[in-house]
């Protein structure tokens, strides 16, 4: 199941049932588990570190160096979980001295042409979309969903369950189980459908639709958002992690109306 006009560094750690096509490039210090196919033409570079039964599509590279200035050759990983899916052309960096690492979950589709730079964080069960661009240090919490030709400025974080529209450009954070879009980016209300889809049921909604409503729409700051929030509404899961996200985003912001 590798085909002769691959190159695999001996040094390459290799699992079970895998498949590796021609012309892929496998170089030292890397690491590959069970099941995983490797169209042709993926290159996987040093310090890479994949877990099992992901597909690689033609022209993937993974691994390469970070594209930032302050990296010095430091020893740094590009990790990838399982059961991902990485189509043509898709770029992951490996990390730099920030945090060593540049990690990929499991269950994610990553489109066509999407760069995944230095540092990133993607969590499980996201999509994203074609030429979407992350920069480095970038977050992206679970079941998320990225469009096409997205842009994400370094350091942001997006929520999970959230839906960016196609195009968008955002310098900030971007909340969760929200829809953002629009130019310059912004607060578009929750994302129903997706919830919806996504088994949640209509109270659990409600209750997140109304706490955006405090805090996007009550005219309060966010430090009495929050206070009205937690002195209103129940203490659930969804509450709990919409108040950390935003209070952890109180430095560097977060998308609003």
């Amino acid at each position: 199941m590798i085909s002769p006009l691959a190159y695999i560094h001996p040094e390459a750690k290799i699992g079970e049932n895998v498949e590796i096509g021609p012309f892929c490039y496998i170089d030292r210090n890397v690491e590959i588990g069970n099941d995983n196919v490797l169209m042709n033409s993926v290159t996987v570079l040093y310090g890479s570190r994949i877990g099992n039964g992901n597909i690689f599509f033609p022209g993937a590279v993974i691994g390469a160096i970070p594209q930032d200035l302050k990296f010095r050759g430091e020893e740094s990983l590009a990790i990838i979980g399982d059961n991902n899916k990485i189509r043509e052309n898709v770029t992951i960096n490996r990390g730099t001295a920030a945090k060593g690492q540049t990690v990929v979950g499991s269950g994610n589709l990553l489109m066509e042409g999407c760069h995944i730079a230095h540092d990133v964080i993607v969590g499980n069960d996201i999509i994203i979309g074609n030429s979407t661009k992350l920069a480095g240090e970038v977050i992206i919490d679970d079941h998320a969903i990225l469009s096409a030709a997205v842009l994400i400025h370094q350091f942001c974080r997006i929520g999970g369950y959230t839906m960016v529209g196609g195009g968008t450009r955002s310098s900030q954070n971007i909340v969760p189980y929200s829809i953002c879009a629009r130019e310059p980016a912004a607060y578009c209300g929750i994302n129903i459908v997706g919830l919806r889809r996504r088994g949640f049921e209509r109270d659990v909604i409600n209750t997140i639709h109304e706490a955006y409503r405090i805090i996007f729409n009550a005219g309060l700051t966010l430090n009495d958002a929050v206070d009205t929030i937690k002195k209103e509404l129940p203490e659930t899961p969804e509450i709990k992690y919409v108040l950390e996200f935003v209070e952890a985003s109180k430095n560097r912001g977060f998308c609003r109306l």
